[in-house]
């Protein structure tokens, strides 16, 4: 959720750290490494200068280890050779469509070939609320959505340097409430709209998903007037809450060296100082932004999906990523009436996107072709 490094990094870092491993792997043997392998370091390590940490214009291994520790403490899925090169999406039928003031206030949205208003369903990107950006939509799960005679759109949304975090998750609520204001134009049906993402996007989801509905019928604005309700969230290895001081009762201690900064805690929500968390307006924002305190009965189906192992956090990503989030979410969410589903590390889930978007479909009511072609035909 709040890493630091974006996944364009993560992406191109990738390749140093293949391209090391061997060498890595040799010195810690007790080995030599051979010249080609110091030369295959010096290379790369000279396109990634971050790697070397005390600016000595030098290249060791013992940077390399390090530069990628902050890698996997980032948080974010570290990928392999076959995932550092991007796969092209296909071109949507409307590219960076404004749906608020800001630069980044935009979506793309890929349209079904169906003649009836459409489901849509919504991609939220991760990148720590700092980075990413929709095109990190999986074509897979276009693919799978578009199959299946859904709309699809992928959002973006302001960083933590532009707004604090209850502003940005508004953000998502109002590309929801835009494009059902435009559900006719857009061939959509505004009453069939589900979201998932992975990390921020999954956490912007879930809010999505038990947030009280945020239409102002006297607004101004007729964008606020439309709801921000979905009917459906799928959430891939997201949080529990972004109330920061909640989360040592729902995951346990989270400790002070894996903070980025002193003010890091406070800063999330562009508070001065740790003073502002006491205020009546700084708890109401407090109150806003705990999806675990805000689930309710009314809420829609939620789907849960956790890759980390559960054993006890040692790093940042290991614990904003903790399947922990997903079981006090399912634990509240049977307390209230409400259908969660989890999915954790082990049980058979191959590829966590295909099943969120499978989850989405499901409950928006819509099938792949294929299945509805095979009920026809058995009628």
């Amino acid at each position: 959720m709040l890493s630091l490094y974006s996944p364009r990094l993560l992406v191109t870092a990738a390749a140093l750290v293949f391209a090391l491993l061997p060498s890595i792997g040799a010195q810690d043997s007790g080995n030599k490494p051979a010249s080609r392998q110091l030369d295959q370091l010096q290379q790369y390590l000279k396109r990634y200068p971050d790697a070397d940490a005390n600016k000595d214009g030098k290249h060791t291994f013992d940077e390399a280890r390090a530069y990628l520790k902050k890698l996997r403490e980032s948080g974010q899925p570290f990928p392999g050779r076959r995932e550092a090169k991007a796969v092209a999406l296909p071109a949507p039928d409307h590219k960076d469509v404004s749906y608020g003031p800001h630069e980044r206030n935009v979506f793309d949205l890929w349209l079904a070939k169906t003649d009836k208003p459409a489901p849509l369903v919504v991609f939220i990107h991760g990148g720590g609320f700092v980075g990413g950006d929709k095109s990190k939509l999986s074509r897979d799960a276009l693919q799978q959505a578009r199959d299946a005679g859904a709309s699809v759109m992928a959002i973006n949304y302001r960083f933590r340097q532009h707004a604090p975090i209850q502003d940005i998750l508004r953000d998502a609520a109002r590309a929801i409430q835009f494009v059902r204001l435009n559900a006719a134009k857009y061939n959509l049906d505004p009453k069939r709209v589900g979201c998932f993402g992975g990390s921020a996007g999954a956490g912007a989801s879930l809010w999505l998903a038990v947030h009280d509905d945020l239409a102002a019928p006297k607004s101004d604005d007729p964008v606020l007037r439309q709801s921000s309700r979905i009917s459906a969230a799928a959430c891939i290895s997201g949080q529990a809450s972004y109330d920061m001081t909640e989360w040592d009762k729902l995951v346990g201690e989270f400790k002070k060296e894996w903070r980025h900064g002193d003010a890091e805690h406070f800063e999330f929500y562009h508070f001065k100082s740790e003073v502002d968390f006491k205020t009546p307006s700084g708890k109401r924002v407090l109150d806003d932004c705990s999806m675990y305190r805000l689930l309710s009965k009314d809420d829609p189906p939620i789907l849960m999906i956790s890759a980390q192992p559960n054993v006890e956090p040692n790093n940042r990503g290991a614990y904003v990523h903790h399947p922990r989030h997903a079981l006090v979410i399912k634990k509240r969410g049977d307390e209230m009436g409400v259908k969660v589903q989890i999915h954790l590390q082990g049980d058979g889930t191959a590829n966590t996107t295909v099943t969120a978007v499978e989850f989405l479909l499901k409950h928006l009511g819509s099938a792949p072709r294929e299945a509805a072609l095979s009920a026809t035909q058995g009628n």
